[in-house]
């Protein structure tokens, strides 16, 4: 667990400094006040800053495992929340009953969790860069294969019609399956139009 000491002039003003050089917001701090600010004689002399000792509370695997654990609580949902930590990503993977209400159609309200828990940890953690892949019972490798079908699909009428075809609007982690699918394809080539969240993949002649 990280902790560090720093001083200043005032009390708050040695915890700011710490939460700076941490990276992390308040609440998720343990903080001890190790000593007041002191006055000197005439006072300039023998001054005294304060000192603090700021701990972190939970780092970002630990952070996200709580959070989801509510998250779980407040849908009334008896689950259990796993997470896992590599040089690119962090992985939380959730099982339990009614896993259904955390996937939604297609993955709607999977990919909305998703998108929460990356803004929730780039908020609380300052210069926070890995991606948050959030998945249920394994719900992304099905979602991963039915897509590959799909695009394999859609290419071979694509190349039989000789036309377009645009498809519907995705992540872009679901596009980019899509696009590392067809990549190789002597036949079609893709590409991505439109605004998020309505950017789509156009599979085309090539």
């Amino acid at each position: 667990m990280r902790i560090v000491e720093e001083s200043g002039k005032t009390v708050d003003e040695a915890i700011m400094k710490a939460l700076s050089s941490l990276g992390v917001k308040r609440e998720n701090t343990v903080i001890k006040v190790l000593s007041e600010p002191a006055q000197g004689i005439l006072s300039f002399i023998g001054n005294k800053n304060a000192r603090v000792s700021v701990q972190v509370r939970l780092e970002p695997a630990q952070y996200m495992e709580e959070f989801f654990n509510k998250v779980l609580d407040y849908m009334n949902i008896k689950g259990s929340v796993a997470v896992t930590e590599d040089q690119e990503k962090l992985n939380i993977n959730i099982e339990g009953k009614k896993s259904a209400l955390l996937i939604g159609r297609r993955g709607k309200t999977l990919n909305e969790l998703q998108y929460l828990a990356n803004a929730v940890l780039r908020r609380q953690f300052l210069g926070w860069r890995k991606m948050v892949i959030v998945d249920v019972e394994g719900y992304r490798i099905r979602r991963e294969n039915t897509l590959k079908q799909l695009a394999a699909s859609i290419a071979k009428k694509v190349s039989l019609a000789g036309r377009e075809q645009v498809l519907e609007p995705m992540t872009p982690q679901e596009r980019r399956i899509i696009h590392m699918a067809l990549q190789d394809h002597q036949d079609v080539v893709t590409y991505s139009k439109g605004e998020e969240p309505y950017r789509k993949v156009v599979i085309s002649p090539r």
